[in-house]
């Protein structure tokens, strides 16, 4: 009966409509599609619920018909599409299937012809619609499609009957013109394209690892752990590093893997400042620039997936495959979830293939959640070299030692970050990954371990002398600056703003005023500002670079860094350069101590003259000399006084002593003409530290009290 139907060729199709359409039976998916010139009302998921002979279907060629072409998502889906259009032509059935209205008629192929593509009669009971269709659902594989495929290069109006006569769709010629455009505008991304995702960090690795950083922030996680582990490879055939971040916050769903895997999303619309992540390309961003190879471990409380991320992978393939493996909790059990028992065991077999995990070390890895617990885990490896080395350094620290013999991670080469203005090489947060997640928050909460040693928050704001708040207003916006004096800073001659967006650092050190003509112009002086207000648009636009590094030079910006230079040339002008300097040199102490609670995360101010050098590591509010409860509110960091010391503490490297001694003996000079009085030098020579490691060491402390 139907050798005697015109059938809907390939190449008679090339031109048209082009819509995904994933097929599946019982609910377990068969393969993904392509259909060509498709009707305007359409579900993206066809579920065969029937199959039946062809001879009994005798009405068919009244139908309109459309070409059904595999697109599969990975080898399973191409192999499950070939055996099921060779088990209709073999037994000559129909497979048919029903959507509210759209009832479908999958054809077998024709004798002689491959297992590629066949053609699909339908009927929308009478009811035809204008409505575009509808989006494909998520699936358990993320796969990068060539969507400039030969036969999508025209258009065509109207699907070809049974009988060869055209039947219209509902598609009128300009909305035809207008999906032509949109067709051709569409491109493949080759596996490739995950190096060069790596490519937004290049310029700072440090960057990279923040990503995460942000993600785990964003998870409302209370604990996130950052280290460097040596674990076996069968690849190589001995032992590799491996990063690992693990974080305890609420880990991800099904569909959240998905996204976070995907190449990017919709963008909000508005801005949320409780969270960091905003351009669904952080994870895919930092993992790439960090290795060639991630894995993804995540929980919630009711379900657990697992997704790969590789280069090694799909080195040598033309689509992009991210195996994704997820579970849904029954009662005490994890059961498969989103997929069949073999896409799963095919998406596992590649995990086990590629990478170092096996299903004990999965288990093992599985085992940090404890029960019920939730979170993520990230295992990086094959690692960013430099030259014949990683780019990344890393050193255990002391087990049951001081907070001065922590780990750290470090970047290899020691390079100081380009700034306008910059002078000096030790810029600590440049390279050092504790250094950096010191002052990564403005309002720190998130346990943080490096190597794992706690880190120690250093909140720059409450860590100032000569504290002043500036509060202003930029293009209709309010702001609020902090200024001060950090002895820490003055040794390492830095200074500069903090700009933080969102509470995260996005610029450290920037010079702006005087500070840019002048690198020792206004020496140890530290601004701290949040701008999350001011560097965001009404629409819901945001004027921070993608790689949250950095800034869009816009106006706002430009307007920001003229009031900011105003307010630090005056700062300069009427706290800095008018104190005179008596009886040796003076040293910046902070204006008031803190202490932050392991516990509630609270900072808390210590009373006028408590030794800070005396609290525990580990300190809580019920302890000295807060006594307190964790409910207690948090007090507000208040403008301070001048304070300058009357002993010299000892805070000045000691390759420096001859430079610093004549900047001072001409200091001494110069003041004498002015108030009469001889400042001794011999004061600021006796008091010279014999250790500058040993000095650094004290002022590690949190508070760094003199």
């Amino acid at each position: 009966m139907m050798g005697d139907l015109a059938m809907v060729e390939e190449t008679s199709c090339e031109d048209g409509f082009k819509q995904y359409i994933k097929v599946t039976k019982d609910r377990r998916i068969i393969c993904q599609t392509q259909c060509l010139n498709p009707p305007a009302n359409m579900p993206a998921v066809w579920n065969i619920t029937d199959i039946i002979r062809e001879e009994k279907l005798d009405f068919l060629s009244e139908l309109s018909c459309c070409l059904l072409r595999r697109a599969p998502e990975n080898s399973y889906q191409e192999k499950e599409w070939g055996e099921f259009l060779g088990f209709l032509r073999k037994y000559k059935r129909v497979a048919t299937g029903k959507h509210e209205s759209f009832e479908f008629f999958i054809l077998p192929p024709k004798e002689g012809s491959g297992l590629s593509s066949t053609n699909v009669c339908y009927r929308e009971g009478g009811k035809p619609s204008e409505c575009p269709a509808g989006k494909a659902s998520g699936s358990t594989s993320c796969v990068i499609e060539d969507a400039c495929s030969p036969y999508c290069k025209e258009a065509v109006v109207g699907a070809p009957t049974l009988d060869g006569s055209a039947k219209a769709i509902g598609r009128p010629d300009k909305t035809t013109q207008q999906n032509l455009s949109l067709e051709r505008n569409y491109v493949r991304a080759d596996p490739s394209y995950l190096k060069t995702l790596g490519h937004t960090h290049s310029g700072w690795i440090f960057g990279a690892i923040a990503e995460f950083v942000d993600n785990s922030r964003d998870a409302k996680a209370t604990k996130l752990e950052i280290s460097i582990d040596m674990i076996f490879s069968k690849a190589v055939g001995r032992e590799i590093p491996m990063l690992c971040i693990i974080d305890d916050g609420c880990g991800m769903n099904h569909q959240e893997v998905l996204q976070m895997v995907s190449f990017g999303h919709r963008q909000p619309d508005a801005d949320d400042p409780n969270r960091i992540g905003r351009f669904g390309i952080g994870f895919k961003t930092g993992a790439m620039k960090l290795g060639k190879d991630a894995l993804v471990l995540t929980q919630t409380a009711n379900s657990r997936s697992i997704a790969f991320l590789s280069q090694t992978l799909n080195e040598g393939k033309d689509n992009l495959e991210i195996p994704i493996v997820s579970y849904y909790r029954n009662g005490q059990f994890m059961e498969l979830d989103k997929q069949n028992e073999a896409l799963f065991k095919h998406n596992l077999k590649a995990i086990k293939e590629f990478s170092p995990f096996d299903k004990y070390f999965i288990g093992e890895k599985v085992g940090l959640f404890s029960n019920n617990g939730t979170g993520t885990q990230i295992y990086i490896w094959n690692l960013d070299e430099w030259g014949s080395n990683y780019s990344l350094q890393w050193e255990s620290g002391i087990t049951g030692a001081s907070s001065f013999h922590q780990g750290d991670i470090l970047i290899r080469s020691r390079r100081v970050r380009a700034r306008p203005g910059q002078m000096t090489q030790m810029v600590p947060l440049d390279y050092s990954l504790r250094s950096y997640l010191e002052v990564i928050f403005l309002d720190p909460r998130m346990k943080i371990y490096v190597q794992g040693s706690q880190v120690k928050s250093r909140p720059l704001a409450r860590s100032l002398n000569k504290t002043v708040v500036e509060n202003g207003t930029i293009m209709g916006k309010p702001v609020q600056l902090t200024l001060g004096c950090s002895q820490l800073e003055w040794e390492e001659a830095n200074s500069g703003m903090f700009l933080y967006w969102h509470g995260r650092l996005i610029e450290a050190y920037k010079k702006v005023g005087s500070m840019m003509h002048n690198g020792d112009n206004g020496r140890g002086v530290i601004g701290v500002i949040d701008v999350t207000n001011i560097m965001a648009e009404d629409n819901g636009h945001v004027w921070v670079h993608n790689n949250k590094q950095g800034f869009q030079d816009c106006e706002v910006y430009a307007e920001l860094e003229k009031w900011l230079g105003e307010k630090s040339d005056r700062y300069l002008d009427e706290h800095v350069d008018k104190v005179e300097l008596k009886a040796g040199t003076g040293v910046y102490k902070p204006d008031h101590e803190w202490v932050q609670c392991d516990k509630c995360r609270k900072w808390r101010m210590l009373s006028h003259g408590f030794n800070s050098k005396s609290l525990p590591l580990q300190w809580f509010c019920y302890m000295k000399p807060f006594n307190g409860k964790c409910e207690i509110p948090e007090q507000e960091v208040e403008p301070g006084v001048i304070t300058i010391s009357s002993k010299r503490l000892g805070y000045t490297p000691t390759g420096d002593r001859e430079e610093i001694k004549g900047k001072f003996s001409r200091k001494a000079a110069e003041t004498s003409e002015n108030i009469g009085e001889n400042i001794s030098s011999q004061t600021m020579e006796d008091d010279l530290p014999n250790d500058y490691s040993e000095r650094r060491k004290r002022l590690r402390r949190s508070c760094r009290k003199s």
